[in-house]
């Protein structure tokens, strides 16, 4: 992904094309980043002098959803509750997103994505520089009330996700989805074999890397939701094993039973930050 950032001096915004995607690069003295405009999606984040917070899969499918970076997952998460046969996660990271404003300033870039599907309309505001901002905004404009659920699907890049640790979450009960059953977190989380837990609780989660010496700490506060997944020795469609090591997805989400039910011309939020130690 770093290959394609060589944008020329002083424009900092560029678009390209790669594996069939149309992507905008931004290149700033602050940071690195890359979107596509399918599903308005954040690939890559690399604030100066750090590795990438963000991994990303090496090889794309053809057609459908790009796996890595932050995946906007809306206007459900997971599987629909009524509808097997709609897409997993959404329409939201299937469909072509609007640029609708870019701003580059001393301290980073600002892009603001627009998506609009019948009665609703969904922005993605990015305010990148040494930190990782990402704001989504649902705007309901039928007549009647509708459900929401909706996450910021971020893969963190990590060493080995079997060496980390994620600190934030002693005392957060929620539900454990591979065991199917309740769960509350004592103490930090360890990822053995897999892991896909929704913890009923926002707020900072510090992802501890001791073999690359860092600490990326991830912010959302002010979500319901927390998910942590990975999906240990599963596998993953075009993914290798050695390659699926290299991430763990800590998720800003409302979802489940902390879904919101949207009145007439009510908004729903989510916010996701992060930065390295």
């Amino acid at each position: 992904m770093e290959g394609l950032l060589r944008a020329p001096a002083g424009q900092p915004f560029r678009w390209s094309e790669h594996q069939g995607r149309e992507l905008l690069l931004v290149e700033h003295p602050r940071c690195q980043a890359v979107f596509s405009r399918q599903g308005g999606q954040l690939l890559h984040f690399q604030p100066r002098g750090e590795r990438s917070l963000l991994w990303c899969a090496s090889r794309w499918p053809k057609i459908g959803a790009i796996r890595g970076g932050v995946p906007v997952c809306w206007p459900w998460f997971g599987r629909h509750p009524m509808e097997s046969g709609w897409p997993h996660h959404g329409w939201a990271r299937l469909s072509d997103w609007r640029l609708v404003d870019k701003q580059s300033c001393d301290d980073g870039v600002r892009l603001c994505w627009r998506l609009e599907l019948h009665d609703w309309l969904v922005e993605l505001e990015a305010e990148l520089g040494d930190r990782m901002c990402l704001q989504l905004r649902t705007h309901h404009r039928d007549s009647e009330p509708c459900m929401l659920s909706h996450a910021l699907h971020a893969y963190w890049r990590v060493s080995d996700v079997a060496r980390i640790g994620l600190l934030g979450l002693d005392g957060a009960e929620g539900n454990d989805l591979l065991g199917r059953e309740p769960c509350r977190q004592e103490g930090e989380l360890r990822i053995v074999d897999g892991c896909h837990r929704v913890f009923r609780r926002g707020g900072k989660v510090i992802i501890q890397d001791p073999d690359w010496r860092r600490r990326i700490r991830v912010d959302g506060s002010g979500n319901p939701d927390t998910v942590v997944w990975h999906p240990g020795s599963r596998p993953l469609g075009d993914v290798s094993w050695a390659e699926g090591l290299g991430f763990v997805a800590v998720e800003a989400a409302a979802c489940g039973e902390n879904s919101v039910t949207l009145a007439p011309g009510e908004e729903g939020r989510l916010c996701l930050k992060a930065w390295v130690d």
